[in-house]
């Protein structure tokens, strides 16, 4: 047995329960995982109070469809099924689980390979945790969408929150000049990650500034 966060309505966190329940068994395909640790990102909060209310027809339209919530996950490998050939006992992993039926919080997952990756030797369990969700998102925004090019001038909205503070790095890595736009409290942290230009949301519509970016 293991303890699990579990969830079976919608609602507030007080919802949530700590629970034990069996420990999964990896498939053919899959990598069990002893979870070191997970994150919180914003479609967590979505997930436990069904809101917007058309996000319930993915995942549960009058009751969660997952009972272990939770996506982002770094922890080891205890196991893994005959057919998987990237991972081993004892390796170091992180990834995403929002694909493949939730599941982070808890004591071990059982996933399929195809959603975890090494994890680098120099980050701890939980900065790799923190990685994935915001990480990508902000990496597909960036490249995949924006396909931005060294010298191009970047704007980032919400800069300080999770996907921003991905964001603001990765286009600083690109070679991009960086405006991040956030809140008079964050300013100081948008500019220790990079930012060239900070816009304070709170004393300036940066729409009406007349910069153009990519």
């Amino acid at each position: 047995m293991l303890k699990a966060i579990i969830q079976t309505k919608y609602g507030p966190p007080d919802i949530l329960e700590l629970k034990e329940v069996q420990k999964p068994i990896p498939k053919d395909n899959e990598v069990l995982v002893n979870i070191h640790a997970s994150s919180a990102n914003y479609g967590n909060l979505v997930l436990l109070k069904g809101k917007p209310f058309l996000a319930r027809f993915a995942f549960g339209l009058l009751k969660p469809k997952y009972l272990i919530p939770g996506g982002d996950i770094a922890g080891q490998v205890e196991a893994v099924g005959k057919d998987v050939t990237r991972f081993q006992p004892g390796d170091m992993v992180f990834g995403d689980l929002s694909s493949c039926g939730w599941g982070a919080f808890a004591d071990y997952v059982s996933v399929p390979e195809k959603s975890l990756a090494l994890k680098p030797k120099n980050i701890t369990y939980e900065e790799a945790a923190a990685v994935p969700m915001a990480g990508v998102t902000a990496l597909q925004a960036l490249c995949d969408k924006g396909r931005i090019q060294s010298g191009q001038k970047v704007l980032i909205n919400g800069a300080s929150g999770g996907v921003g503070t991905f964001a603001v790095q990765i286009a600083k890595a690109l070679h991009g000049e960086v405006t991040a736009v956030c809140s008079t409290r964050n300013i100081d942290i948008v500019r220790s990650i990079g930012a060239d230009f900070v816009i304070d949301y709170t004393k300036e519509d940066f729409t009406q500034s007349g910069e153009r970016y990519v």
